[in-house]
């Protein structure tokens, strides 16, 4: 609305005041003017009495007197009474409409000459006669008493109506009021123009102002004047280049802070004090998602509901105002929740928490026990047998020297075992902690896989099982390490070999192709469990511990082999069923620079 902007009320406000001062002067010009005339007609009632007085008193023939007394009436548009030696005469003018009775002048109070030298100037209101009819008017009587040369008193009246200063007194009064619509018009244009170009500027910094609300702070107010508008758009500028510079750095800062929740590994759950999830980082979702999936019906589909162990903390770090800490698994994967108060000077304004994901290092805690209890296992039983067939001979319980063969057969085929398990651990060891040298040469690949083959056909046949050899070959070189690759592949035909039963058969399957070469070692064997597949590459591990127990494994075979494959930049997989044969499958890209 117009009176509701600052245009509309300082135009209202001018025009109001130019009003109230118009108002004002105009009633004071309207009363002086009108006492002006009033005393203006006095004046001049007053000088045509005293001029025909004057001709009253110097003609010596009362005819001619009255004859110029009636001319001077005529010019003057008065009417004149004379009463002179008890007559009366009264100026007999066309013009003049309105006429006092002659009784009036003798008995009305006012018009009464008490004195010779005592005269009359009055007005009010009389009765008159106007075209035949008595009406009341305003009307202004002059009297004044007069002698002629021959000593003879008399008294003079000269009266006139007021409507002819009434009419003046209107006149004047439509020029004033006149003036003063000009003036109002006129005060109103200027008031407007006035407002608007005050109001301008602030109209235009209120359009700026909305712009940097919605985030645009490259608008820039122009400096038109030195006043204090001016200086006003020189403060709203200066603090629009401030307020610029800051959302610009806390936007930065928002940008970095949300740059490194992102990039954390641990997962952060900021939350004000209701508990109220306010900030989240991407592990930390996914967290909340697990935790969701577990508890899908417990939490009754509500997306944003905390895991109860969550709340609790949460209730007593900002009971304590201390940092609180608890451990729980969700999906299988054990994470730590470290909770801290977040102040508000003294006040707890709310909490954060980080989420680290422990599984792997449970998982390591784990392998590294396994790892001892493996070792341990593993070495107890040739250093048991060394004790006791070392016992043996030391007590002679070997008597024959068969006999003592025998032991000392024993005894060396369990210090090889044991030197296998160290030298394995020992290259395991090294692998893991990338200290693995190849020695990578041009190796020719039919004659590679072929000399591999026929050194396990001895072995194939004393177990009855019939090893085949495909090849499909696109290219007969390839750039490996002969014979950290024929480490994989002895222990992968070996393993096939001992784990498949009589006349079952194991495939040897070679393509090198252009991508790199491709290795496949099936068998028909007893296959490996599909609970124990995901663990087959561990260290120590064995899919059937009572079936491998005899046949010398150690457990780290296809660790070591994995280690191997992924030093050529490889990788290496395992498909097998129960009962069903296992199928262990392993490529190496090719080097293109190589060749």
């Amino acid at each position: 609305m117009l009176w509701r902007s600052v245009v509309g009320k300082l135009w209202i406000t001018i025009l109001l005041l130019v009003l109230v001062v118009l108002l004002i002067l105009t009633v004071l010009l309207l009363q002086f003017f009108e006492r002006f005339h009033i005393t203006e007609a006095e004046e001049q009632l007053t000088n045509h009495a005293n001029v025909i007085v004057s001709v009253l008193e110097e003609y010596d023939n009362p005819s001619e007197a009255l004859n110029t007394v009636e001319k001077i009436a005529d010019s003057y548009d008065t009417t004149v009474v004379v009463f002179q030696n008890g007559e009366e005469w009264e100026s007999s003018n066309p013009e003049t409409k309105i006429h006092l009775p002659l009784s009036l002048f003798k008995e009305d109070e006012r018009l009464s000459l008490d004195s010779a030298d005592e005269s009359v100037i009055t007005h009010g209101d009389f009765p008159v006669y106007e075209n035949g009819e008595e009406i009341h008017n305003e009307i202004f009587v002059v009297g004044m008493p007069f002698e002629t040369t021959d000593g003879e008193a008399g008294s003079l009246y000269l009266y006139q109506s007021l409507s002819i200063i009434e009419d003046t007194t209107g006149e004047t009064k439509q020029i004033i009021l006149l003036s003063a619509g000009i003036a109002i018009i006129l005060t109103t244009v200027f008031a407007f123009f006035l407002s608007t170009r005050i109001t301008a500027p602030l109209r235009k910094m209120r359009e700026l102002a909305l712009e940097v609300a919605k985030g645009n702070f490259e608008t820039k107010v122009p400096i038109l004047t030195n006043d204090e508008i001016g200086q006003l758009g020189n403060a709203f500028n200066k603090m629009r280049r401030e307020l610029n510079q800051n959302i610009t750095a806390l936007n930065q800062e928002k940008e970095q802070l949300s740059r490194i929740l992102s990039s954390m590994a641990d997962g952060v759950i900021t939350m004000d004090r209701k508990g109220t999830i306010v900030v989240t980082n991407p592990p930390a979702d996914r967290f909340l998602q697990s935790y969701q999936y577990e508890h899908y019906h417990e939490l009754n589909n509500e997306k944003e509901l905390l895991p109860k162990e969550v709340k609790k903390l949460f209730q007593r770090v900002v009971a304590l105002e201390q940092e609180q800490m608890i451990e729980m698994d969700v999906q299988g994967r054990s994470y730590v929740v470290l909770m801290t108060p977040l102040y508000d000077k003294q006040f707890v304004r709310g909490i954060v928490a980080v989420i680290r994901d422990m599984t792997e290092e449970r998982q390591h805690d784990k392998l590294r026990k396994d790892f001892i209890a493996n070792v341990s296992h593993e070495l107890r039983t040739p250093i048991s047998m060394l004790q006791g067939y070392s016992e043996a001979i030391i007590d002679d319980i070997a008597a024959s020297e068969e006999d003592k063969k025998e032991i000392g057969r024993i005894i060396y085929d369990e210090s090889m075992r044991m030197g296998r398990l160290v030298n394995e651990l020992l290259d395991l060891a090294r692998m893991e902690a990338g200290h693995i040298q190849l020695e990578k040469q041009w190796i020719h690949i039919p004659s590679f896989s072929e000399r591999i083959h026929k050194k396990f056909q001895g072995l194939a046949k004393e177990a009855e099982v019939e090893l085949k050899l495909m090849q499909c070959n696109e290219f007969e070189q390839a750039y490996i390490d002969p014979d950290r690759v024929e480490q994989v592949m002895t222990n992968l035909i070996h393993n096939a070999i001992r784990h498949t039963s009589v006349h079952g058969y194991v495939k040897m399957m070679i393509n090198n192709s252009a991508n790199g070469i491709t290795v496949e070692i099936k068998d028909s064997g007893s296959g490996i469990p599909e609970e124990d597949l995901p663990y087959v590459f561990e260290r120590f591990y064995k899919a059937d511990k009572a079936r491998t127990r005899g046949k010398g494994g150690t457990g780290l075979g296809l660790a070591i082999a994995k280690n191997i494959v992924e030093a050529h930049s490889g990788e290496i997989t395992v498909h097998s069923k129960l009962h069903e044969g296992t199928t262990f499958h392993f490529y190496i890209p090719r080097e293109k620079d190589k060749e």
